[in-house]
């Protein structure tokens, strides 16, 4: 197996956790990177380290925000002087809100978009231009099955901030094949166990507001959507899958990788959609002599 030096955004719980674990006991150097590694993921800091002294893997927790450029530059920077390179870049940092979407504030979509989107391409300056110099590089993105598949209303922030990161990674993929960096979407489907999602979703701040939904032919439907999402989501349904998919996909050889995949417990539709959606992207590339986009060059 080839080793690779590999960062995670969003590495403290959920896809972000497993996924790093995952990735550094197939024997890769990991770098889980989280906020604020000296207060509250002080300890998932500390069970990082314990778990790669015991069982002598290379897993190992870092400071990144990815709201702060500064952050996402230092880090960057560590992992550089630290290990020389960054051949595998995992975009799954993000964030949920719950609740009616009149009821957020402009400020806290504002909000969702900086995380889930931004974030992505702050990291992405930090990042491409190390893999540029190298010509080779894999991009993973964790998308989201809501962005091309069923919907459930109430997580409307959330839903619009994956589908723009969606659109964004495709459009990065056409942009960096010539230089021989690689694009796999992953687009997994509704947990509501496993990743915290849920638990941890902020709120709307508009209180008045969410009121009148509360109080009108909206009454109790938060509720109703989530009784309604554990119902159809498997009993058996495990997001450690999503993490051994990505290994797979770290551990094919260049150019043939495929460029999204899915697991949906739900199904939902979206590898359905996706399919019909990329294939017709695909077509237009071909229309117009670019082609070769659709496939990482090989420079090395």
């Amino acid at each position: 197996m080839d080793k690779k030096v590999i960062l995670i955004t969003g590495a403290s719980s959920g896809f972000g956790r497993l996924t790093a674990e995952a990735l550094a006991r197939a024997g890769h150097t990991v770098y889980a990177s989280m906020r604020d590694i000296k207060g509250r993921n002080a300890e998932n800091a500390a069970q990082m380290a314990a778990s790669s002294q015991r069982e002598g893997f290379d897993l190992r927790a870092i400071e990144l925000d990815v709201q702060s450029e500064p952050s996402v530059e230092a880090a960057i920077q560590t992992i550089i002087a630290t290990s020389g390179t960054i051949d595998v870049m995992v975009h799954n940092a993000g964030h949920m809100m719950f609740g009616p979407a009149e009821a957020f504030t402009p400020e806290q979509f504002a909000e969702q978009y900086d995380v889930n989107v931004l974030g992505t391409q702050r990291v992405n300056r930090a990042v491409l231009p190390h893999m540029r110099a190298a010509k080779q590089g894999l991009l993973v993105w964790i998308s989201s099955s809501s962005s091309a598949g069923g919907t459930p209303p109430y997580l409307a922030p959330y839903f619009a901030a994956k589908a723009a990161m969606d659109s964004l990674a495709v459009l990065y993929a056409r942009e960096l094949a010539r230089w021989g960096i690689e694009t796999t979407i992953v687009v997994p489907g509704a947990f509501t166990k496993g990743t915290n999602h849920f638990a941890h979703s902020g709120r709307p701040a508009d209180s008045a507001r969410l009121a009148e939904y509360e109080a009108g032919p909206y009454r109790n439907f938060g509720e109703e959507v989530l009784k309604a999402f554990a119902e159809i989501v498997p009993e058996d349904a495990e997001p450690g899958v999503v993490a051994t998919m990505i290994a797979d996909v770290v551990n094919t050889p260049l150019g043939k990788r495929p460029f999204r995949i899915h697991f949906d417990p739900t199904e939902d539709g979206a590898s359905v959609s996706f399919a019909v959606i990329d294939r017709v992207r695909a077509e237009m590339l071909h229309r117009v002599g670019l082609s070769d986009l659709l496939k990482p060059a090989v420079l090395v």
